[in-house]
């Protein structure tokens, strides 16, 4: 029986959020406890799943995933690392080890390191220089040299939002049953395309990005095409690496080459159309605009996204901007229920509401990591609600929900992401009972739109700023779109070597 190592490291890491994410905002699953923990929509469980099925014995090492923060914690990085190579070495030992395939990120960055995925790559490769080693990606890649080098063939998520990571990791195992059964020499071909996008304006359900994604699906359907994939890289890592990415996987290093460049011509002929999907203002007219639905009696609820302060994108999910602004408006008097917002990270003040419900408490709560975005907030206001032991995040943490001014306000002891209504209705606010509902995210997630009967983004301030031309890079390359919109580019010049 042929064996195939796997592990997983997933992490969106934000360069702007001030957070240091450790190893207590990490889920760290080891060994064959994978195997008790397999999930939906879940590419290391595509991976193990399908070798499973085609009767090979996985061998699991390190899967270890964390909601999108701030950049990854050095010592915490370097002694995973660590342990999966020696788990790797231990397992060579013991018996020959035929393939390796991960799934990992792609835009995992390190505090005073760099990249991850890279150095991983580079130090299995050492461990096992002959044989092939094929990785899923997050859609939301940043591509590196060091990763391009050390791994025969890469396959990104094609949905966004991303529905299919199972089926990633599906395809990235069908690569190494390739590889291994049908004699399959991986080429892979990669090329840098300098645009810098957001994912809420790269969703895959509408164009330009659904044809894109559309053409991809055509080349893997062309003989010895075996994985074509847009890297979307992320914007709000300022690092030296960032822009998109086409890497494609063939059997020939030509058809490797073509198809990327020609995938990549694509990409650059449509980047003036990116632009937001859903309806979008700035802070004051996201708001006079909700409260003039409201008003009007338009079906409800209304949704409103602080997206400049999305937990899951990376944002430090303490920014009091746009809270202050609806706290501050009169005319959440007038609705008919207190706006629901979600929410506010700040361990402190949710655990000062613990055995205070129905108490009426002083709190001080907000800005307590990005001090520079906005300031804290010190309210009088009602403890509606709290849960010591919240389990529907992959850690358990403690949630209040604070009345004040007009606004129920969702306050988190972790840094949890507003993915589900079941973060309100835990806490005894059903959102589509209320006339507005506040989620720091960007677009929505299925769950929320499937609650909402409008969706209005803002275009609010924290770590994932949505202008991109407003945050502060100083290492990407340049010239990039859009932070420029004046030079040529040559797809063929950027196929990277």
């Amino acid at each position: 029986m042929k064996r195939v190592l796997t592990a997983s490291l997933m992490h969106e890491s934000n360069s702007f959020n001030p957070i240091l994410t450790g190893a207590n905002d990490f889920n760290v699953i080891r060994g064959e406890k994978i195997f008790q923990n397999m999930k939906a929509n879940d590419p290391a469980s595509g991976v193990i799943q399908t070798l499973l099925d085609q009767g090979y014995e996985v061998v699991p090492t390190i899967f270890a995933s964390a909601v999108p923060n701030g950049e990854v914690d050095r010592n915490f990085y370097l002694d995973l690392k660590a342990e999966i190579i020696r788990l790797a070495k231990e397992e060579q030992a013991k018996a020959p080890i035929d393939a390796v395939t991960l799934s990992l990120h792609g835009s995992m960055r390190v505090r005073d390191f760099g990249e991850a995925e890279g150095p991983l790559l580079e130090e299995l490769r050492q461990v096992f220089p002959n044989i092939p080693i094929f990785c899923a990606l997050d859609m939301h890649t940043t591509m590196t040299k060091k990763m391009q080098e050390n791994c025969d063939g890469f396959v990104g998520y094609k949905c966004a939002p991303h529905t299919d990571r199972y089926e990633t990791g599906v395809h990235a195992a069908k690569m190494t049953i390739a590889a291994l059964e049908d004699g399959f020499k991986a080429k892979s071909a990669w090329v840098k395309v300098p645009i810098l996008i957001a994912g809420e304006q790269s969703s895959t359900t509408v164009e330009p990005m659904k044809g894109l994604v559309e053409m991809t699906r055509e080349a893997e359907k062309k003989p010895g095409v075996m994985a074509a994939s847009y890297l979307m890289g992320f914007p709000w890592a300022d690092n030296t690496d960032s822009s998109v990415a086409v890497h494609v996987v063939a059997d020939s290093q030509e058809l490797a080459d073509s198809e990327a460049i020609r995938l990549a011509d694509l990409m650059w002929s449509k980047k003036n159309e990116f632009c937001f999907q859903t309806e979008t203002y700035h802070e004051e007219e996201a708001i006079d605009t909700a409260m003039k639905a409201v008003l009007a009696g338009d079906p409800l609820p209304i949704y409103l996204s602080d997206s400049g302060d999305n937990p899951t994108a990376g944002s430090s999910s303490d920014c009091t901007g746009f809270l202050k602004k609806l706290m501050d408006d009169p005319r959440t008097d007038k609705l008919r229920t207190p706006v629901l917002y979600g929410g506010i990270y700040d361990p402190e003040a949710a655990r000062a509401c613990a055995g205070k419900v129905g108490q009426e408490i002083t709190l001080t709560f907000g800005s307590k990591f990005d001090s520079k975005t906005t300031s804290p907030i010190t309210a009088t206001g009602v403890v509606k609600a709290y849960i010591e032991d919240w389990d529907k995040f992959p850690m358990k943490t403690a949630l209040a929900l604070f009345s004040t001014h007009g606004v129920d306000v969702v306050i988190a002891e972790a840094h949890v992401g507003y993915t589900t209504p079941d973060i309100f209705k835990d806490l005894g606010r059903d959102p589509k009972d209320a006339d507005i509902v506040v989620c720091k995210l960007g677009y929505l997630t299925a769950a929320q739109s499937a609650v909402a009967k409008r969706s209005i983004m803002a275009l609010s301030k924290g770590s994932t700023n949505e202008d991109l031309k407003t945050l502060h890079y100083e290492k990407v390359p340049r010239p990039i779109f859009p932070l420029e919109d004046d030079f040529l580019y040559d797809a063929a010049a950027n196929l990277m070597k």
